[in-house]
């Protein structure tokens, strides 16, 4: 009995093999993979960076296999996009592609080799032309400040500087910075000693019988000169 039964499934499954062609295979394979080819691309977090340029550069991954689709092949076509810090990929089966937008932020507007740029918060240079020319800024001037600006903004930041106060920066070979108020006072900061000495200027800013003066100099250690 057992011979038999062995017997009839191994008749069984040859017929069956026997009967179905190559042509019907392609055709379930082709079925299954529309099914999970991408129609959609959702995007949410971009404020600066308009949908329409992102869905752009990703128009090659429309119809494609859902589950072949990896990270970098999203990151690459958007790498070269301002004000783009990163991306958070997440699929939505069976055909939608979800993309979280982090942005960097728009710092100030630099000048360099007569040329002006925005700079952002990864210290990226933009050149600037009519659509990121409207942001109300501060402006940075002096060789090689495009460096050192973010991380003395972090500074101002860390010791409770009133940075919407400052109209321009102006960076120095030496290492060091100078601030312009937007009531005109300048405010001049050594090289060493800089968190100390940006304390001490909050302090002084706040003080009544500093109001008459236009220039607070910081640059020795343990003097203020005023004019």
């Amino acid at each position: 009995m057992n011979k038999f039964y062995k017997i009839s499934l191994f008749l069984i499954v040859f017929i069956s093999l026997s009967t179905y062609t190559p042509r019907q295979f392609q055709s379930i394979t082709k079925n299954e993979k529309s099914y999970f080819d991408i129609e959609n691309i959702e995007l949410n977090g971009n404020l600066l960076i308009k949908e329409e340029k992102i869905i752009k550069k990703l128009k090659n991954i429309y119809e494609k296999n859902i589950f072949l689709i990896k990270k970098k092949d999203i990151e690459k076509p958007l790498s070269n996009i301002n004000f783009l810090e990163k991306i958070e990929v997440k699929k939505k089966y069976p055909n939608t592609i979800i993309i979280k937008i982090f942005e960097t932020k728009p710092m100030g507007y630099l000048f360099k080799n007569k040329e002006k740029y925005l700079i952002d918060s990864s210290s990226n240079l933009i050149l600037l032309n009519k659509k990121n020319n409207s942001f109300k800024m501060p402006s940075i001037f002096g060789e090689n400040s495009e460096k050192y600006y973010i991380s003395f903004l972090k500074k101002l930041e860390k010791n409770n500087f009133p940075s919407k106060k400052i109209k321009n920066y102006y960076y120095f070979k030496i290492g060091r910075w100078d601030i312009k108020l937007k009531n005109d006072k300048f405010i001049k900061f050594p090289y060493n000693n800089v968190d100390e000495a940006i304390i001490k200027s909050v302090e002084l800013l706040k003080r009544e019988d500093f109001q008459n003066y236009n220039i607070i100099d910081l640059r020795v250690q343990g003097k203020i000169i005023v004019e």
